[in-house]
């Protein structure tokens, strides 16, 4: 009968569907993802000398000391806390441009800024749409290197090169800004400590 005839051809493309889509796809990402790219796959996660995990290199952290450069204020605490927990959350503090918290919390940032000798640009005083940038401006990680030379006791010099490297250009070349991963400037930063205090 016809009417079973399609039915029947129905549930094979529903199969054959679920089997490429379900099954097939999926493996083949895995492994594509696991063979070429498995530091990327697996989170991005960076490890210290004694191979503990300090972070991601694609979700911010909070650097307090003076010691580090800063990263973009969050609203969400880059997924930090309680709240956090046990996936982590994202997203901004979705509040209006005339809102008196948001602004009380701008104003206060960047005083912040201004008795740290650092000039208040946008990327270390708003907080970032994702809450998890883990980049900053070229211009707001050069506006850090005088405090973090003198918290370290070592040249400016020594650490501009650092953020050049770090520094990861516009995606496809075309989009976006380039951007300073923090994370990997400032454990570089402290690797160069280590191998500072090895020598003397």
């Amino acid at each position: 009968m016809p009417f079973i005839r399609e039915i029947i051809k129905i549930i094979r493309i529903t199969l054959v569907l679920w089997l490429v889509t379900g099954i097939i796809y999926p493996l083949a990402i895995l492994v594509i993802g696991q063979g070429l790219f498995s530091f990327q796959a697996n989170g991005s996660i960076r490890q210290n000398l004694e191979a503990q995990a300090i972070g991601s290199e694609l979700i911010g952290q909070v650097f307090a000391s003076d010691k580090y450069f800063h990263g973009r204020p969050s609203a969400v605490r880059y997924s930090q806390g309680r709240r956090a927990k046990p996936a982590g959350i994202s997203g901004a503090s979705n509040l209006a441009p005339g809102n008196p918290e948001l602004i009380s919390r701008i104003v206060e940032k960047a005083n912040e800024l201004r008795d740290e000798n650092i000039q208040p640009i946008a990327d270390l005083i708003y907080t970032s749409g994702s809450g998890l940038d883990p980049h900053i401006s070229i211009n707001a990680a050069r506006q850090q290197v005088e405090r973090v030379a003198r918290a370290r006791d070592i040249q400016e010099d020594e650490i501009l090169p650092l953020i050049n490297q770090y520094t990861e250009g516009r995606f496809l070349g075309i989009f976006g800004e380039p951007g300073v991963n923090i994370l990997r400037l400032n454990y570089n930063l402290d690797l160069q400590d280590i191998t500072r205090q090895k020598k003397q």
